[in-house]
């Protein structure tokens, strides 16, 4: 996994110095000494949650209840989210001995964090106090559970909730290293990936957690998640199916089948699910999440207005749900209401709206006040959504430009010409590859409506090649991707083309000869799938790099595309792509079929015919009434593709111009080199 970013300056690191000695102090019971320092902390660290935490802790153990409840209200406003806080809080209604304000604390703080320990132990002592027998034997299980976690664990588990995932990771590999497998330790380190996004060790993990205890169910439907983010959703399936075969009811389980379906394309099964449950539950969380979930597979298959009237409610069930209005927005054609713009700008202002979801709430709004031309504070608003984003994001660019050079370095024309004929013959892989918002779902619609030719998605089989790649020699002294490629025989070559089209036939619904991939990304390993599928057909989708890049500045993606979220990343990532599609071109001579989005929109018979010729497939009129061609659509594009032709994308980033300098400068010759 990746290491923990450079957070920890001198003054960070003096601050958490002092915590600890304040800690120390309280566990002196040297109360008063405590309490002064965190006045003295307070003042350099304003804000400071473990700080106030500690104030607040130092106030109750002197039994000014009253003031430690204000400070715990101060953390509240300032993080929300701080399981802390309401434990503490929990204790100091105890104090005061209001037993159901004490256990609604308790509660808040095990739903954020049930690694808890000591809230577990308050609430079965209340519950046995008011009566309530079976909530207090809830508690007891919880209690019995965590017992039996050793303690370093259990302290990861309590700072993972509380989102401090670089601490809580160092203490857990830190124990695995010591003590060897622990299925509860690997299932945290795997949930830690998860949230990093490292999820083939995430897969590795669990699957090793499962090897050693089959029947433990939360680590199952943790590698379900799993299979589902990394697209392996046959496989998914099977292990929703195992979760099912115990406890066919589980709401859980069978949402997390749906989202399989939903990957493998079975829209109509995942759709009749997810209303299944939304009959079932009642919590507003719930309801949120399956409506949202059911929005996007309706939208998928076209049916918008059911999808919007789905989104709209998974909004009203929780009015802070970034992801909800993000999601009417990204429809590219809804219209946002006065009535709804106000409501998204009172979520986003509020001080209490996670992070997450105000991330959300800003791409929604700079896409609300750019339909309504005010572009100004449409571009603030994209801004700090990008902003946002990136301040949480691991991208380093340089990591894609050593990549680049290591292509060149390794796929030269020679290289390549070597090797000619060595993957598996079949010419039924269509590839569309480049940027994203450059145009590569009109193509894909546009092909998906020849009868010989069916559109799947954006598959991540190639992408997965290349990591298992990268361990394939064991010099570490070199980039070991693409340098592996150098180390493969014909008949490994033959084997990974054989296996990406047996892996990718359960994406094929249909007979049809040709099928599409449009994974973007895959422009950086065209040499790979030239290796593996020599007869592929591949079309690079270009597109004037200001749209493009401005395209990309206000998209807010579900994963990955970690370059769009700043200026200088997408104009290095933009001049980086075509540096790369430039030595493809040169390598693999007439291999690669360049198609401009401005060319396909200003004529589109002529960009059609030379885009079937290019694939050897006779013309068809129907390419040309793409827009009636009913099939499953999953990108931004998806109500875009199913309108005729229209030239109002085209300029969209003048609107924005006077904002467009740096983009401009940091372009540089792209803004006419994507042309040669």
């Amino acid at each position: 996994m990746h290491a923990a970013p450079e957070l920890h300056t001198e003054a960070h690191s003096a601050i958490e110095l002092e915590a600890q000695r304040i800690r120390g102090l309280l566990a002196e019971r040297d109360v008063e000494a405590a309490l002064k320092a965190t006045q003295t902390l307070l003042a350099m660290a304003p804000g400071n949650r473990d700080v106030l935490a500690l104030q607040a802790e130092s106030l109750r153990l002197l039994e000014r209840t009253t003031e430690a409840l204000a400070v715990l209200e101060q953390i509240e406003r300032l993080h929300p989210k701080f399981s802390r806080l309401y434990q503490e809080r929990g204790r100091c209604y105890v104090l005061q001995r209001d037993a159901p304000r004490a256990i609604d604390a308790f509660l808040r703080a095990v739903n954020l964090n049930p690694a808890l320990f000591s809230s577990w132990k308050m609430l079965r002592s209340l519950y046995q106090m008011t009566g309530e027998a079976e909530h207090a034997a809830t508690a007891d299980a919880h209690i019995a559970i965590l017992s039996k976690l050793p303690e370093e664990v259990l302290r990861a588990n309590c700072l993972f909730f509380d989102g401090e995932i670089y601490r809580a990771e160092a203490i857990v590999r830190s124990y695995l290293l010591r003590y060897g497998n622990h299925v509860e330790a690997m299932r945290l380190l795997a949930r830690i990936g998860m949230a990093q996004d490292v999820l083939d060790d995430a897969e590795i993990l669990l699957s090793a957690v499962l090897q050693l205890t089959p029947d433990y169910r939360a680590a199952r439907a943790d590698f379900v998640t799993v299979l589902v983010r990394r697209q392996k959703y046959h496989h998914a399936l099977e292990q929703a199916d195992l979760l099912l075969r115990d406890d066919s009811r589980n709401v859980d389980y069978r949402a997390l089948r749906a989202s399989a379906l939903v990957g493998l394309g079975e829209h109509g099964q995942a759709i009749a699910l997810y209303q299944e449950l939304l009959g079932e539950v009642s919590a507003p969380a719930a309801v949120a999440d399956l409506n949202l979930w059911l929005a996007h597979a309706l939208k998928t298959i076209g049916a918008q207005q059911q999808a919007i009237a789905a989104y709209r409610a998974a909004a009203a069930a929780r009015p802070d749900f970034g992801d909800a209005w993000w999601s009417l927005a990204n429809l590219k054609t809804y219209r946002f209401t006065e009535t709804e713009i106000a409501c998204m700008t009172v979520a986003e202002q509020a001080a209490t709206t996670p992070t997450i979801d105000r991330r959300h709430l800003c791409f929604a709004l700079g896409k609300a006040l750019e339909d309504r031309e005010s572009y100004e504070q449409s571009w603030q608003f994209y801004c700090r959504g990008n902003a946002l984003k990136r301040a949480e994001s691991r991208y380093r660019p340089e990591i894609m430009e050593e990549n680049t050079r290591a292509q060149k370095r390794i796929c030269t024309k020679e290289f390549l010409a070597a090797r000619a004929g060595w993957g598996a013959p079949d010419p039924d892989p269509i590839f569309i590859v480049g940027l994203p918002r450059a145009g590569s779902t009109l193509l894909e619609q546009i092909l998906a409506s020849h009868p010989l030719v069916e559109g799947t998605q954006e598959l991540a089989e190639i992408h997965r090649y290349s990591l298992e790649l990268a361990g394939f020699g064991g010099d570490q002294s070199r980039v070991a991707y693409p340098d592996a490629l150098a180390e493969l025989s014909s008949a490994d070559v033959r084997r990974l083309g054989e296996r990406f089209l047996a892996e990718t036939r359960i994406y094929r619904q249909t007979r049809r000869p040709h099928f599409i991939d449009k994974m973007p990304n895959n422009f950086r390993h065209l040499g790979l799938i030239h290796l593996i599928l020599p007869n592929a057909k591949i079309i690079d989708a270009r597109r004037e790099p200001l749209a493009c890049c401005f395209g990309n500045l206000k998209q807010l993606f579900a994963h990955g595309q970690e370059f769009t979220y700043s200026v200088e990343d997408i104009a290095r990532y933009y001049r980086t792509y075509l540096e790369l599609m430039e030595h493809w071109n040169s390598a693999l001579p007439g291999r690669i079929l360049t198609v401009h989005h401005e060319d396909v929109i200003e004529d589109l018979h002529a960009s059609v015919t030379r885009l079937l010729e290019f694939c050897g497939l006779p013309f068809e009129p129907a390419c040309l009434q793409f827009h009636k061609t009913a099939r499953s659509v999953r990108t931004a594009s998806s109500e875009q593709v199913r309108r005729p032709i229209s030239r109002e994308g085209l300029a969209q980033w003048r609107h924005y111009e006077p904002w467009l300098g740096a983009l401009k400068e940091a372009l540089g010759d792209a803004l006419v080199r994507y042309r040669r």
